[in-house]
């Protein structure tokens, strides 16, 4: 990555806006459901399954899409395709239907402590929007990221859980992009779209961050939306305060242009670019 990038100002991102408005209209459409996680949360009728496949789905969607979603099927298939009565009603010994399961680093005891702790979320809290919903008070109140707030509040329902299970669950205090939970809520919050569902309402889109990949990132930075070379917290914020100038209502929705600009990399006409891409 180039030790400077150069930024466009506010006024040259919203010249932006067409193109980019264009590429989401181009992504952003029915067929993206089969090929991408978020096609869990489509397979249910229920909201709270609907909430809780796609928080698995978000969580795991680490490396190529199609491994993703052969392992969350394999997860689910794990919990009958049932995901709220399998949670509401797991015991340890119901641990043993993860025996042998692995993605990336995540590991059967891995998926035993994430169960545990939404199993006391839906006790304590009624649905996993309620818990949402008290973290973003929580932070609202307080000043601070909400992913910090729901990575403290998430694991304070079993302060035992182990520290690798931790890790799975992003928190933006350790300055991470906590690009799988803003996927999640990007799914989850955003309405009147074709792809994603709308099913929470705890808070505006207005606020969703985007979700930080290396391909949205290498696009932004491309087109000059973004000039820190690291993916970390602090990209997010300067990457999505430019797309607000975008769209201030719905920024998240410039995900989808990002995306689609990383799969046809040589789709960027020559007058946007204002960095050169770098393939990592």
């Amino acid at each position: 990555m180039p030790p400077e990038l150069q930024k466009r100002s506010p006024d040259e991102i919203k010249k932006l806006k067409p193109f980019l408005d264009a590429w989401v209209e181009k992504i952003e459409r029915t067929e993206y459901i089969d090929d991408d996680p978020i096609l869990f949360m489509h397979a249910f009728n229920q909201k709270e399954d609907q909430l809780l496949a796609g928080f698995f789905a978000a969580t795991m969607a680490w490396g190529r899409r199609d491994i993703v979603i052969r392992k969350v099927r394999d997860f689910l298939n794990r919990m009958d395709n049932r995901p709220t009565d399998f949670i509401v009603n797991f015991s340890d010994r119901d641990a043993e239907r993860f025996e042998g399961f692995k993605h990336r680093t995540f590991k059967p005891i891995d998926m035993k402590w994430l169960v545990k702790i939404l199993q006391t979320i839906l006790s304590q809290y009624g649905s996993f929007e309620d818990f949402w919903a008290s973290c973003h008070k929580n932070a609202s109140e307080n000043e601070r990221p909400l992913m910090s707030v729901f990575h403290e509040q998430f694991f304070a329902q079993h302060p035992e859980a182990p520290q690798r299970t931790r890790k799975h669950v992003s928190n933006a205090d350790k300055k991470s992009s906590c690009k799988r939970l803003y996927l999640f809520l990007r799914w989850a919050l955003r309405n009147n779209s074709p792809v994603d569902l709308g099913l929470m309402n705890f808070m505006p889109q207005s606020e969703l961050m985007i979700p930080l990949d290396v391909h949205v990132a290498r696009q932004a930075r491309a087109l000059g939306l973004l000039s820190r070379t690291y993916n970390d917290w602090w990209a997010v914020q300067e990457l999505t305060e430019a797309l607000r100038l975008l769209d201030p209502q719905d920024p998240a929705k410039y995900d989808y242009a990002l995306f689609g600009l990383g799969i046809n990399q040589d789709e960027i006409p020559e007058k946007f670019i204002k960095n050169p891409i770098v393939l990592d």
